[in-house]
């Protein structure tokens, strides 16, 4: 018997384009309704409040995610719907559970929430958050989410507490928790609080080393996922296979990729997705 090949192992995502504000909303929809159709197993939108230079290829957000996922809920079926990555500790966190347990629900169980710490000092100090703490608070938001998702009783701590009060909605089902980066702090901050790990910017070696580290770091099932990106190009293209497949021949359980601006993404999505063999 033939051993399973690794490719069609490694579930495909895509990320959204949320770069530029002249993007008809439709699209999204158009996008998404896309995806879900050539197997696509999660869709994400990225996260930014108020950037320091005009949404385009370094910050996207430009519609917010949770809204924008709920939207998406209610016109698809099966595809999974995140956040890759919401900026956690810009955040109020008890806003930020109730959005996530309600988008949880309203979505039959399908999302899921990826936050990360940011890395914008400029779009900390436009909206009075402070970036020095931002690894510290990111992880006492995801304990926070914990307790009030699972827990019960007071939460006690450093920044964020409650003596009493009740959360509802409670997820029917998990709510699946994933980090993104690629630093060792992000590493750690998933062994410890998430389902899963999302790495960006790396090569198929820098993606094994780090799952590796992962490993080391917990005994837990966290699931080894990264994000990748085409935007054009014949050279380009041949690139991004090769690395998908790389990706999915050390392991990664799913690769995200982003297509570029909105502008020909769907034909882009559709031609990588049948070059990796994921075309249903």
């Amino acid at each position: 018997m033939s051993e399973p090949d690794p490719v069609t192992a490694t579930r495909f995502q895509v990320v959204l384009p949320d770069e530029s504000p002249a993007m008809p909303p439709r699209v999204l929809t158009d996008l998404a309704l896309r995806a879900e159709a050539l197997g696509a197993d999660t869709l994400w939108l990225p996260d930014h409040l108020l950037p320091p230079e005009p949404y385009g290829t370094t910050f996207g957000g430009v519609y917010e995610p949770l809204v924008t996922l709920a939207h998406l809920a209610a016109r698809t079926e099966r595809v999974r719907l995140g956040t890759s990555v919401l900026v956690a500790p810009m955040r109020d966190p008890f806003t930020l559970a109730k959005q996530a347990a309600t988008l949880h629900a309203l979505s039959g169980g399908r999302f899921v929430l990826g936050v990360g710490v940011g890395w914008s000092r400029e779009e900390f100090a436009a909206v009075g958050a402070d970036f020095a703490t931002r690894g510290a608070r990111t992880d006492e938001v995801l304990r926070l989410l914990r307790h009030l998702f699972e827990g019960e009783g007071p939460f006690r701590g450093r920044f964020h507490s409650y003596e009493q009060g009740m959360f509802e909605p409670r997820p029917a089902s998990p709510l699946p928790l994933t980090v993104g980066g690629a630093s060792e702090p992000a590493l750690a901050r998933a062994a410890a609080l998430g389902e899963a790990w999302q790495g960006v910017g790396l090569d198929a070696a820098g993606f094994a080393r780090r799952r590796d580290r992962l490993r080391e770091l917990t005994g837990r099932p966290v699931r080894a996922q990264t994000r990748i990106a085409w935007a054009g190009g014949e050279a380009e293209f041949e690139r991004a296979v090769d690395l998908y497949r790389g990706l999915a021949r050390e392991g990664a359980d799913a690769v995200a990729v982003w297509f570029g601006e909105w502008e020909g993404f769907g034909g882009r999505m559709e031609r990588l997705a049948a070059a990796v063999r994921r075309t249903p």
